[in-house]
This record gives structure tokens, C-alpha cells and sequence, in this order.
């Protein structure tokens, strides 16, 4: 899977909120200082060119949307975190987060449960 960049990932932040837009939809969509039209524009070009995004024939423009979808892309990048910094172990990662105190008791017992959940099914 081709990463994106965080100008790419956040279009496609707006893309999947919207499922459908043109340029102008998407940038209004940004926080003031909103981006230029030229600079979204190039960004959804190569985000279609990647096959992230595809496009149908509206009037003189296009309705851009999502390919994958959002649920894909996350899995896909934790994944790739995972192998990359934690040696494919999701035990790993969570120690480590752990460790940092950056994930409580309460999330810790809710991610267990989600485990179960999951293993019951």
C-alpha cells in the first residue's frame, strides 16, 4: 500500500466525511487559512493517480471520491506501524503505550474486552 502524505491524508479525511466533493466542497471543509484551489486540486490528481480517489463528470468539474475506504486505510497503517516499530507484535505496542502512561487501567480493561469480544466470534 502506497502511504500518504498528511496533506493527502487530509483530504481523504474530508473525502470520506463527505463521500463525494469537488475541490471547492473540500476546501471549505479546511480551517481558515483555508488552502489554494491549485493546491487541493494537484493534492486529489495524485491522491487518484495513487488509486485513493476516483472521480465522475460533473458539469465543466468532477465529483471526487474515496476508493478505499476509511476502515482499509487505518487497518493497513497500523499494520505497517506495527511491523515497522513494534516487530509485528500488537503486544508490543500496547507495553509500550503502557509504559508511556499514555493508555489508562479503564482503556486498557475496554481493549480486553474488545479482544474477547472478537475471539467469541
Amino acid at each position: 500500500m502506497k502511504q500518504l502524505t498528511k496533506a493527502e491524508e487530509d483530504i481523504m479525511q474530508i473525502l470520506w466525511q463527505l463521500q463525494k466533493a469537488n475541490v471547492k466542497a473540500i476546501i471549505k471543509q479546511f480551517p481558515e487559512p483555508k488552502p489554494a484551489y491549485n493546491t487541493v486540486s494537484t493534492i486529489v490528481r495524485i491522491l487518484e493517480s495513487k488509486g485513493f480517489v476516483g472521480y465522475e463528470k460533473e458539469g465543466k468539474g468532477h465529483l471526487y471520491f474515496p476508493l478505499m475506504q476509511q476502515q482499509e486505510y487505518s487497518n493497513q497503517s497500523i499494520n505497517k506501524l506495527v511491523d515497522n516499530y513494534f516487530q509485528g507484535s500488537f503486544k508490543s505496542m500496547v507495553s509500550f503505550f503502557v509504559k508511556k502512561n499514555d493508555i489508562s487501567i479503564n482503556e486498557l480493561e475496554s481493549v480486553l474486552k474488545e479482544i474477547n469480544k472478537n475471539e467469541t466470534k
